[in-house]
């Protein structure tokens, strides 16, 4: 065996007094909706939800193999990685502390005091994550304190490659994966699981999902070298990184740009929506990429292959549930926003409502302004049971002579009003 997958072994098997090897389970409802054998790497039944608690176990303990390790260790996280950081701090009895922005959800944070106990320090630091990173580094400098990286440091990518030593082990016998499907934020994960297939001689496709809003690891593929977004969709928090790590990339640089699959946030919620009411799973936006990107797989590609899905984290917090099932159904085309010209006369909303039809129902209305003596500008959000609705709706608006404009799909207009 290569050195780098008998040192995943080493590592997976050290990991067994802290978890349990997570459950590889075939998925009966996504294997007759494809035609597939979907097996799911369940990283969301971790002990924190995720797999960071892997690679975060893997540099803590060769950190103190190596000299005993640092009075402190460091990391600045408003998500997963804070809290698989502070479940070892505590296994190992370390002191640990975590930088977080301002602006994280107070349940995040408790989450993190909790699995640390005692062992961790929160402070709460600057508006964006770009803040509390920097103070992250001044107080590892200043502190002597050692610095945790969520995903670009070969100790993280060897604890995160255990996920692919435990995948091997649980395949059925004489089945082997054909296609694995990794979700990619900073790299870690998929450069390790990459990796230690390889050198294991697995002859598996992979392909990766990435958020469109993100998209670092395909931009950097595209271009040959590491790429800095000037912009980036925080909605896949779990995923949305400006750029990929650098050794990271340097382990997937060989992969072409059209393996890796842009998710597109409002589909993937349709995902979380479908995964939470048919299979009772709750999964974080990251945890559903790589299920959200079958869509992106013909039938044919698909029909009878052994494919693997890492569902890499269930950390959902359910105060964006209202948010991800709008997403959802404006994706399926079941919920539109209208900006109509609205006459101001007796009788006005009667006649529109007329217009509509049984399984059509308003859920907004509110009036922006009065545009003139006669017309007032109203925002109309209708939700309906079938997409085919809006083009009869369409007709009918038309033809009663209602001017309006359909601005679901305007970011700019329906980030302002909606």
């Amino acid at each position: 065996m290569a050195a780098f997958p008998r040192d995943v072994a080493r590592a997976a098997e050290a990991m067994r007094p802290l978890f349990a090897e997570t459950p590889l389970q075939e998925n009966d409802y996504l294997s007759r909706k494809t035609g597939a054998r979907i097996f799911l790497k369940r990283e969301d039944l971790s002990p924190v939800r995720s797999y960071k608690i892997r690679g975060a176990f893997n540099f803590f303990r060769k950190a103190l193999a190596a000299d005993g390790g640092a009075q402190v260790f460091v990391c600045a996280s408003a998500g997963n990685h804070a809290q698989g950081f502070a479940y070892v701090c505590r296994h190992f009895g370390r002191k640990g502390v975590v930088f977080m922005p301002v602006t994280t959800p107070q349940q995040k944070i408790d989450k993190t005091r909790m699995f640390g106990g005692g062992a961790v320090e929160i402070r709460l630091i600057g508006d964006f994550f770009d803040d509390c990173y920097r103070a992250a580094l001044d107080f590892a400098a200043e502190s002597g304190g050692l610095m945790v990286p969520p995903f670009d440091h070969r100790d993280i990518i060897e604890g995160q490659a255990s996920v692919a030593h435990e995948i091997a082990a649980q395949m059925p016998q004489g089945v082997s994966p054909e296609i694995v499907v990794l979700p990619v934020g900073g790299g870690g994960l998929s450069a390790g699981v990459t990796r230690y297939f390889e050198e294991t001689g697995s002859t598996a496709r992979f392909v990766f999902a990435e958020p469109s809003g993100g998209p670092s690891l395909r931009r950097s593929l595209e271009a040959g070298k590491r790429v800095k977004l000037d912009r980036v969709d925080n909605f896949v928090d779990g995923a949305a990184v400006a750029e990929i790590g650098r050794e990271t990339f340097r382990l997937l640089r060989h992969f072409q740009p059209g393996q890796v699959r842009l998710v597109p946030e409002n589909r993937l919620c349709a995902t979380i929506v479908e995964m939470l009411n048919v299979e009772g799973i709750v999964l974080e936006p990251a945890g559903a990429l790589a299920i959200d990107a079958l869509k992106d797989f013909s039938r044919k590609e698909l029909k009878g292959r052994a494919v693997v899905l890492v569902v890499s984290g269930g950390n959902f917090d359910f105060e964006r549930l209202p948010d991800v099932k709008e997403r959802a159904l404006r994706f399926e085309g079941l919920k539109k926003y209208f900006v109509f010209r609205f006459p101001q006369r007796p009788g006005a909303l009667r006649d529109f409502l007329a217009l509509l039809g049984p399984d059509d129902d308003i859920v907004r209305f509110e009036y922006l302004k009065k545009s003139a003596r006669n017309f007032g500008s109203v925002l109309i959000g209708i939700e309906t049971k079938d997409a085919k609705n809006f083009d009869v709706l369409r007709r009918r608006f038309d033809e009663a002579g209602w001017a309006c404009q359909d601005i679901t799909e305007n970011e700019t207009l329906s980030g302002f009003i909606v």
